[in-house]
């Protein structure tokens, strides 16, 4: 497996159906337990030897950069010297070892703009990308194998969205089955963790307005040239304050499923 493909997270939403909770930063910068969403992702990757990443900066960039350039500092334990003002870290996480590529890609722009915009900075002729926002407890190794054997420009993940309410199995008044917040098996939805030649890039504009969905991935569709990998497992997002509350509720009683590493 070449794990030098790299992987491009869109970092640049608004989050604005979480309210209060973005008004001071990024959606991928909120955090499930003491780690940023963001960390979350990338650490899925990482398990898996993925440790090059591209993030595509937008909304309170400088909040993403300041985490990363002091990443060390916020993780491990440092030493000061107030007379001089020098600073050493005295050990550090283990995800020392990753690349982080910090790009700004516009504030307003939308996702197929964004996606555009770092094209320079991709190496080589394939690379994954995701959202800020969903975590799962996906196979990426099985996800890049499935995306070479169809030889299409790009590969989807498939996944069955989390019910919103409690489920209920009835009989008559009598309630046969309850559970709470069940996985659907009605339908697939977008789930991000894409995999993509750079032939997508021949479908995506700079400007601010290319959307990323609707345009180039229905012309993808329609040329064929778009594969879903259908992912058994789980798969959630946060997209409200109800969900941030349910991703860090299971992270601290650790039943977070996609802690795979």
């Amino acid at each position: 497996m070449d794990t030098d493909i790299p992987v491009v997270i869109l970092c640049g939403g608004f989050g604005s159906r979480l309210g209060s909770e973005t008004e001071g930063r990024p959606k991928p910068m909120i955090p499930i337990g003491n780690r940023p969403m963001l960390w979350h992702i990338m650490k899925i990757y990482a398990r898996w030897g993925f440790r090059n990443f591209v993030l595509a900066l937008g909304y309170k960039s400088e909040v993403v950069k300041d985490y990363f350039m002091f990443f060390r500092e916020y993780n491990g334990s440092v030493e000061v010297d107030l007379r001089t003002g020098s600073r050493k870290c005295l050990g550090g996480p283990d995800e020392v070892d990753w690349n982080v590529r910090l790009i700004d890609t516009g504030e307003n722009t939308l996702k197929g703009g964004r996606i555009k915009r770092v094209e320079p900075h991709i190496r080589g002729d394939r690379f994954m990308l995701t959202y800020g926002d969903g975590v799962a407890d996906i196979d990426i190794p099985e996800l890049v194998r499935f995306h070479r054997s169809h030889k299409r420009i790009g590969t989807v993940t498939g996944v069955n969205p989390p019910s919103r309410f409690g489920e209920l199995v009835v009989k008559g008044n009598r309630v046969l089955l309850f559970t709470e917040k069940p996985q659907t098996s009605q339908g697939l939805i977008n789930g991000g963790f894409f995999v993509f030649e750079r032939a997508i890039f021949d479908h995506l504009a700079a400007d601010e307005g290319c959307d990323f969905e609707k345009g180039p991935l229905e012309e993808l569709a329609g040329k064929d040239q778009l594969r879903v990998y259908k992912h058994p497992g789980v798969w959630e997002c946060m997209d409200t304050v109800r969900d941030m509350n349910h991703l860090n509720r299971l992270w601290a009683e650790g039943k977070a499923f996609w802690k795979i590493w």
